[in-house]
């Protein structure tokens, strides 16, 4: 891809070819469409890098403070070095764009899609780029009648608007915005909208006459003389209520200016870069306040909050950086009775490939300019990255020396001590050896209650213990690959709950480990043994058509602190709850998934828990999975229907099914209640422990485990996810076999 590069050591910027970034965790990947030259903040950098060395430290003495020492630290030698080594970087250009998503990182899905159109903001990040990874505390959605190029002064307008709020402007108070550049106009007219009266003060006329176009009340050309009789005529002898320092300029002349026009106890917001010298008296005298404005708000330079994502409670932080965003793009909306006219400021337009020849005309100084903005060829770098599909067929396993099983669990959190345990307590077959918790207190409260005949902390004294025959997996969802991983190097047949994996990294780590030992492992699929579809399953087996699968889960809301949203824990319910819907479809057609696609309902808070799931098989079957938390949980939570042959069979909730054939309905009841397979699929595993013949194909298991990681994939991509073969071709071919690969490898 193409970006504007500068070089620290000589200010030479060029359009270079460089690799495309990756989309990570909680960030977009964007095509950019537009962006806008800072003249001020871009031209300012590029000026200082020109500079000589000694210019450098001229124009930064903090930066030559901390030369000295390190010098004094580590020796000039070693400084030196490092100083030029510094300069030998390249700088990114650019903080302020718009573009379209091309790729949506884990733990946005739903909350935006591929295609979708974005504001970006970040120096580093939002850059004169084709392609830029963005954070989502530095993303806001762009309304449908709001253009690019506008859209694309987002960065720029959440300045001027943090400026604005720390003027704690009311209604009817007159407010000087001294400098009428980019981030001067946008606050003039953001204060306007807040229902201030607004005067603009600056040395060119041309950009005051613009000013008064879009909405200040009062303009003043500093070059015709003090203003402070015209502003003490226009406010009624009062003075101005605050000013609002927006000029870029060495000399502290805008300070002295804003004392003159300030009434007693007005409020000084300084947000352009100027000389900060101030005088005492002055500023004494009418007790004024002094407040720098944090570029674009709350959360600026704040690593946790722009890298991570982290949140600030709106009840102490109502507008954050990423709420400043938001609201200037959404009043640029020609919707609004009022506006934030962007398209005004705009007097340049460069294709994006001329930006050398933009930064020319800025540099030059000769041309007058306002709004440069850059403008990106439609479709440049939008090519999708292509998705691998691991698989494992693993060796065949060894039957229990003992002739039955001795398990060990392994976690006893809820759904364990609530679903597992009690059904493995007294169970034919199995022993319950060892119970292991991360808690002392929990593990001999589980040993008490359930009968083990041991209690540890100490995970790997289990795995090397010869008296444990199998592990029962039932921790939090990110232990589960590697604590299965861990079992099966151990020769330890496993049970993990599901998930399998979260990612397919995971995944392939569980294979791999598989492959070299001669242990097997299960997952806690349980739909797949539970009677109703056991009895489904056999009666459709017959038919050699395409089956048709309609999977409907009422799952209901979770609070959005709930332990399964967690990204690190628990990976979301997409992972975590629809894995059991999709081996389900996958256990009744009998037949490899070829594809995997997704769409997720619009994301308004909290996670993404509502989406259709659609699943095309190697004979042509077809599954969809509608999963949603919107419904009532006083209704039916599972509906299940399979269209096979002339045959419809329905299952609800695990209490009844009706099979309908030829006209006629037959319906049955669950005589002993709901019946999801938990006991039946424990029962298969102690008997496959003692067996050495695995309860469920493994090879199955991965396949329905990659299957729901490629859900996510496909929402993130905002295209199918192909399992099976190459999509480009339309052709299914089996898949690779990860123990050959890696012996090949070898």
């Amino acid at each position: 891809m193409k970006q504007v590069v500068s070089s620290a050591r000589s200010g030479k910027l060029s359009l270079q070819d460089v690799p495309p970034p990756k989309v990570k965790r909680g960030h977009l990947l964007v095509a950019t469409r537009a962006s806008v030259i800072s003249t001020g903040t871009e031209r300012s950098a590029n000026e200082f890098a020109k500079k000589s060395l000694v210019g450098k430290a001229q124009a930064r003495p903090d930066l030559v403070r901390k030369v000295l020492d390190k010098a004094r630290r580590d020796g000039i030698l070693a400084t030196m070095n490092a100083v030029l080594a510094r300069l030998d970087e390249p700088m990114p250009l650019g903080y302020s764009a718009a573009g379209r998503v091309v790729e949506v990182g884990a733990g946005l899905e739903g909350r935006y899609r591929v295609g979708d159109r974005v504001a970006i903001a970040g120096a580093g990040l939002a850059n004169h780029a084709e392609l830029n990874v963005v954070p989502e505390n530095l993303l806001a959605p762009i309304p449908a009648d709001v253009p690019d190029e506008e859209a694309a002064f987002c960065t720029l307008g959440a300045i001027a608007l943090h400026a604005v709020r720390n003027c704690e402007p009311r209604l009817g108070d007159r407010v000087a915005v001294i400098g009428a550049g980019l981030v001067g106009q946008l606050a003039a007219q953001l204060l306007s909208l807040a229902g201030a009266r607004v005067l603009s003060l600056d040395y060119n006329q041309e950009r005051l006459d613009l000013a008064a176009k879009l909405g200040a009340e009062l303009t003043i050309n500093l070059g015709s003389g003090s203003p402070e009789e015209t502003v003490l005529s226009w406010t009624e002898g009062l003075g101005c209520d605050s000013v609002l320092i927006a000029a870029a300029t060495k000399s502290s002349e805008p300070f002295a200016t804003a004392a003159a026009i300030a009434r007693d106890r007005a409020r000084v917001c300084l947000v352009g870069l100027t000389g900060t010298e101030f005088s005492y008296r002055d500023f004494m005298q009418k007790e004024l306040s002094l407040v720098v404005s944090r570029s674009y708000g709350p959360g600026r330079y704040d690593a946790d909050y722009e890298g991570k994502g982290v949140k600030y409670p709106p009840g102490f932080v109502r507008w954050t950086e990423t709420a400043n965003l938001g609201e200037v793009v959404r009043l640029m909306s020609p919707a609004n009775p009022r506006r934030l006219d962007v398209a005004a400021l705009i007097t340049h337009r460069y294709d994006f490939n001329d930006a050398e020849q933009a930064y020319a005309m800025i540099m030059a100084g000769e041309t007058p300019h306002l709004g440069v903005v850059l403008a990106y060829p439609e479709g440049a770098s939008e090519a999708l990255p292509k998705v691998n599909a691991p698989a494992a067929k693993p060796s065949s396993p060894k039957p229990s020396s003992a002739g039955g099983c001795r398990l060990a669990v392994v976690g006893a959190g809820g759904f364990a001590r609530t679903m597992l345990l009690p059904k493995l307590k007294g169970m034919a077959g199995v022993s319950l050896e060892t119970i292991v918790t991360t808690r002392g207190m929990s593990a001999a409260h589980s040993q008490e209650a359930f009968g083990f005949a041991k209690a540890t902390t100490d995970l790997e004294e289990v795995l090397q213990d010869p008296d444990i025959d199998a592990l029962l997996i039932a921790t939090p969802h990110s232990s589960h690959a590697r604590l299965t991983a861990q079992a099966l190097a151990a020769g330890k047949p496993v049970f993990v709950e599901k998930p399998l994996a979260l990612s397919r990294e995971e995944l392939a780590q569980v294979a791999e480990a598989r492959a070299e030992s001669d242990a097997f492992f299960t997952v806690g699929f349980n739909r797949r043994f539970a009677p109703m579809m056991v009895e489904a399953k056999a009666a459709i087996a017959s038919s050699g058509e395409p089956k048709v699968l309609l999977f409907r889960v009422n799952a209901g809301a979770l609070p959005d602190d709930a332990a399964i949203n967690d990204a690190d824990e628990g990976g979301g319910r997409i992972l975590g709850e629809s894995c059991h819907f999709i081996d389900l479809a996958r256990y009744l057609v009998g037949q490899p998934i070829v594809e995997v696609s997704a769409q997720a309902a619009q994301v308004g808070h909290g996670v993404c828990d509502d989406l259709a799931i659609s699943l095309r098989f190697q004979d042509g079957s077809l599954a969809t999975i509608l999963y949603t938390s919107k419904g009532d949980s006083a209704y039916s939570k599972e509906r299940f229907e399979i269209f096979v042959g002339g045959r419809v069979i329905a299952i609800d909730n695990f209490l009844e099914s009706a099979t309908t054939v030829d006209g006629r309905t037959t319906t049955k009841k669950a005589r002993a209640g709901q019946d999801k397979g938990h006991k039946a699929e424990l029962q298969a595993f102690v008997k496959a422990v003692a067996s050495g013949t695995p309860p469920v194909d493994e090879n199955e298991l991965l396949e329905s485990s990659l299957a729901t990681i490629a859900v996510l994939e496909a929402l993130r991509h905002g295209q199918s996810v192909p399992l099976i073969g190459d999509a480009a071709d339309g052709e299914a071919k089996p898949a690779p076999d990860i123990a050959a690969a890696n012996d090949a490898a070898e």
